[in-house]
């Protein structure tokens, strides 16, 4: 395995920021202080991250199958970063006052109501809510609470700490999905084949019940693992995925009833509940008809969503290339992995979240426990892996609309 350029206790923490996708300049309109443009600067170009995002990091030109096998120049240098502060910048990111100034009066306006849980009082989750909102104060209240009624309701915390998917690898077979690896920036890559979905298939294996249960216990895994993760890895806080969304074959099979309220309802999950995550998605293999609908989505989305979004075709494979290292894409999108060993990279939830030195090094300093159980997480992947070597659509004309908007959250 190359070596691991660069030490765990040398984390750039000037510049570093909460990872996402405006600019601060966006909240001065609340204040009437400037005008009314809605377009942001990404969070990247705005703080002058210390590494440009076409720049891969040294970790993401592994495959993780080679990180698997750690040498103790790298548990050493982990070790260090879990005993300085330096860890909390990187999982905290540095704060502009502005957000600061806003994240604090929302605080301070659900404390009024004494509806602020700890483990939901951090800075990024009030600000994602913020930015969901456009930064209104009384809309982001409003939101959040309904979230919290909802987890209470749902009994997430519980989902995180106990859900088992049984079904995993079936699912997985008939509805092939995932995460694998990372881009270059080191954000987690999400992948979802949507026409080879075999619906059929899916609902003799599991349930529509069952799959928003697993889904709710992905997303919790993704806020409190795969990120948290993914930064202490790449050295800077991450809170954002970028995913590909690969249309080839798509048909009105793929969108039968059941299906239709399968994708409805983790839409409605995503965009209520877990807001503000999406960095960039690619829609890949996109054919004519496709690019009918994408026409006339877009009258439905703000700019800022519009500018997370590429529709491609199929000669995709250069521009994926420039944002991820071929090593982390699966080769049935141009990279050189394959993950054969485990069934195929979609079989395979490997990322930084897998490694363990880097999971017990968050377990230590307190950042998975006790907001979830990581053993009820990992035992959902595949047993092989576990080795250490405002968005509306109205009516939705095109149904296959309601499943693209879940991706834009």
């Amino acid at each position: 395995m190359p070596p691991l350029k660069g030490s765990y206790s040398d984390i750039a923490i000037s510049g570093v920021s909460g990872e996402g996708e405006e600019s601060s300049k966006h909240h001065e309109l609340m204040y009437k202080r400037e005008g009314n443009s809605s377009l942001k600067l990404p969070l990247e170009e705005h703080w002058q991250l210390p590494q440009e995002e076409n720049e891969s990091s040294s970790f993401s030109k592994l495959s993780f199958k080679s990180m698997m096998s750690y040498s103790s120049k790298f548990r050493d240098s982990l070790k260090r970063i879990g005993r300085s502060k330096s860890l909390q910048v990187v999982l905290e990111g540095t704060h502009n006052p502005k957000d600061e100034e806003l994240v604090e009066s929302f605080r301070q306006l659900l404390l009024l109501d004494c509806e602020l849980p700890s483990k939901h009082d951090d800075y990024h989750t009030l600000l994602r809510f913020l930015r969901m909102r456009s930064f209104d104060l009384l809309q982001a209240k409003d939101a959040y609470l309904k979230m919290l009624k909802w987890r209470e309701e749902c009994e997430v915390d519980a989902i995180a700490k106990e859900f088992k998917f049984e079904e995993y690898r079936e699912v997985k077979s008939c509805y092939p999905h995932g995460f694998h690896g990372v881009d270059k920036y080191g954000r987690p890559l999400y992948i979802e084949r949507l026409g080879m979905i075999n619906l059929n298939a899916l609902f003799q294996v599991t349930t529509i019940d069952r799959f928003v249960t697993y889904h709710i216990s992905e997303q919790e895994k993704t806020l409190n693992l795969r990120y948290p993760a993914c930064s202490v890895a790449a050295k800077r806080h991450l809170a954002s995925t970028t995913s590909i969304l690969d249309v080839k074959g798509v048909g009105m099979n793929n969108f039968s009833k059941p299906a239709r309220d399968l994708f409805t309802e983790i839409q409605k999950i995503d965009s209520n509940y877990y807001p503000e995550t999406l960095h960039r998605l690619f829609i890949v293999n996109a054919g004519s008809g496709f690019r009918v609908l994408w026409k006339a989505l877009r009258a439905f989305l703000d700019a800022r969503t519009i500018a997370k979004i590429q529709v491609l075709g199929s000669n995709y494979q250069n521009k994926l290339i420039e944002v991820i290292d071929p090593s982390n894409l699966p080769s049935f999108l141009g990279g050189s992995c394959t993950c054969s060993e485990y069934g195929g990279c979609l079989m395979n939830d490997n990322g930084p979240w897998m490694n363990p030195e880097i999971t017990e090094l968050l377990q230590a300093v307190g950042e998975i426990e006790p907001k979830f159980n990581i053993e009820g997480y990992i035992s959902m992947a595949p047993e092989e892996a576990l080795v250490p070597n405002s968005v509306s659509i109205h009516n939705a004309s095109a149904i296959s609309a309601i499943y693209l908007l879940r991706l834009l959250y």
